[in-house]
């Protein structure tokens, strides 16, 4: 038995939301933290203000925040069936991804991607 996919205005947002937050956390790590020039920037006193959260992005790709949070967003929305909720956490693990937080942060992805298959082809299980 042959289940199509049914795409609902639900999974566009979330089509939005994994290209918003994993094309969104590409183009930053592009322009702000793989140049060099950032490096010199960044450490003189009068720094711009981009400094402040390409620090931030680089203490949580050090502490693996992002794979720790699309992990736990994976598994919530595993737990819960959440459709959108997968979607994000698909966006989230391809951040996590990006920023060097790979381990945990595929394995969100993956379950954020069964989740939002599961729902759009009708296999997810009803709460």
């Amino acid at each position: 038995m042959s289940k199509t996919a049914g795409w609902t205005a639900e999974d566009f947002m979330g089509l939005w939301a994994v290209i918003i937050i994993g094309g969104g956390a590409f183009a930053f790590r592009e322009l702000a933290i793989v140049p060099r020039a950032t490096v010199g920037m960044c450490a003189v006193a009068n720094a711009p203000a981009i400094c402040v959260p390409r620090e931030m992005v680089l203490k949580g790709q050090y502490y693996g925040l992002f794979g720790w949070a699309a992990l736990a967003l994976g598994l919530a929305a595993f737990f819960r069936a959440g459709r959108f909720g997968g979607a994000v956490a698909l966006g989230l693990g391809v951040a996590a991804v990006v920023n060097y937080n790979g381990t945990q942060g595929i394995l969100g992805a993956s379950l954020g991607l069964i989740v939002w298959l599961s729902a759009m082809t009708g296999r997810a299980a009803k709460a």
